[in-house]
């Protein structure tokens, strides 16, 4: 016996298909717009969806896309639609909907379609981790249309940043839809036209050059002049330099030159602080869907903390912290006192990071004052009217250090 949801908003077809499949001896949860949908996905997972596409507040397509973004597609959705065009079955299909049916359902090709969704668990994507939907700071929605701008090109592209960026998500918006994405330093050894045969529309992705062998960087030497001939992009991620890489890693010269013909900086969690709470969200929700723990979600005061944490690790800290949250918290709902014995654990939240004294005055200065602020932010939970007492600074003023700092601004009201 299965749990089906079944989202239409014609009450003639929602009882109809009800019936039978209650019949089948299912279970079935009825709602007739997007919004009930939601609602009921919240609260539980189905074991198959059957969504009309035509609905009045928000279509069955951008629904579909919704739960792809948030992780909660994780279960096989089958598309309904008395007007299908196979451009709509086609786009629906990409999105992750295992099949289509068109209205008037024939009976059995009704009950074959479900038979065949919940006899195929291995059919149900699985949660996945994107940026897809997050950007609202300003910083990441820069880097997402440069990505996407850079998308159209296929030169070799090196992405730097600080360790623990998790640059596959980034290198993984580079991907046209349906197109292979390889990641990980062992497919190196695998046979270069086996390889590239594998990658060819796609992407090629090494997420850290720094750790790679001299055999590992001779068969990149290899394979890179290659590439172009399967339409394979080769896309790396390095927390060096190029001089750096050659220096300290032995990297041909010639080699870095050519992985870098275009390359794109990628910006640090603490410059995008505001989407913090939605990519802990996100984590939390995976976590949840892949029954890999109890139900969970985030109070906004533990939210809020985690926004105004410095995150020196990046996003792989943070994917740590909520993993932390997720199997330590003793309830369902992760208040503010989890996150600060979580974050406590993993070090005094008042230790100050290392600051590299060998840099110019203002860049040290500058680096400093960043640093003060994070920890004086995390701290007092972005209260803006503590930390202006704790740091002497006017309200006005520390608005205006902060916004030169590039660190988001705490709450205005107590």
């Amino acid at each position: 016996m299965a749990q089906i949801l079944v989202v239409d908003d014609e009450v003639g077809i929602r009882e109809l298909l009800s019936e039978i499949l209650e019949d089948e001896g299912h279970q079935v949860a009825l709602a007739e717009s997007a919004g009930d949908a939601r609602r009921i996905r919240e609260r539980a997972r189905p074991d198959l969806v059957l969504l009309d596409i035509w609905m009045p507040d928000t279509d069955g397509i951008t629904l579909l896309k919704e739960w792809a973004a948030s992780g909660q597609l994780t279960m096989p959705v089958v598309m309904m639609s008395g007007h299908g065009t196979i451009e709509t079955a086609v786009e629906a299909t990409r999105i992750g909907a295992l099949d289509f049916l068109e209205k008037p359902i024939a009976l059995q090709r009704l009950l074959a379609t479900v038979k065949r969704a919940l006899r195929n668990p291995e059919a149900t994507p699985s949660p996945q981790l994107t940026l897809a939907a997050i950007g609202r700071s300003g910083v990441l929605a820069d880097a997402k249309k440069r990505l996407a701008q850079l998308a159209q090109l296929a030169a070799p592209l090196m992405l730097r940043g600080e360790r623990g960026m998790r640059a596959e998500l980034f290198a993984r918006l580079l991907v046209p839809a349906g197109a292979p994405f390889i990641a990980g330093a062992e497919m190196l050894a695998e046979p270069p036209s086996e390889l590239l045969a594998k990658a060819a529309g796609g992407v090629l992705f090494l997420s850290d050059l720094s750790r790679l062998e001299r055999a590992e960087q001779r068969h990149l030497e290899f394979l890179l002049p290659r590439a172009d001939k399967y339409k394979a992009r080769v896309v790396s991620f390095s927390p060096l330099d190029a001089r750096a890489l050659v220096e300290k890693h032995e990297f041909d010269p010639e080699l870095c030159t050519r992985l870098a013909e275009l390359t794109l900086k990628l910006p640090a969690v603490r410059e995008f602080a505001e989407d913090v709470p939605d990519l802990a969200s996100l984590m939390l929700a995976q976590l949840v869907e892949a029954r890999v723990c109890p139900t969970r979600r985030l109070a906004i005061a533990a939210l809020n903390a985690l926004r105004h944490h410095s995150w020196p690790g990046n996003l792989a800290e943070l994917e740590s912290v909520v993993k932390d949250l997720a199997f330590t918290t003793l309830e369902e709902e992760i208040q503010l006192h989890d996150v600060e014995r979580v974050l406590g654990a993993r070090g005094s939240p008042g230790a100050l990071p290392e600051i590299a004294l060998d840099r110019p005055y203002r860049e040290a200065r500058e680096a400093f004052e960043r640093v003060y602020f994070e920890n004086l932010l995390a701290r007092e939970h972005g209260s803006m009217s503590r930390v202006a007492e704790r740091s002497g600074l006017e309200r006005t003023h520390l608005y205006r250090k902060l916004k030169a700092l590039g660190l988001p601004v705490g709450r205005r009201e107590e």
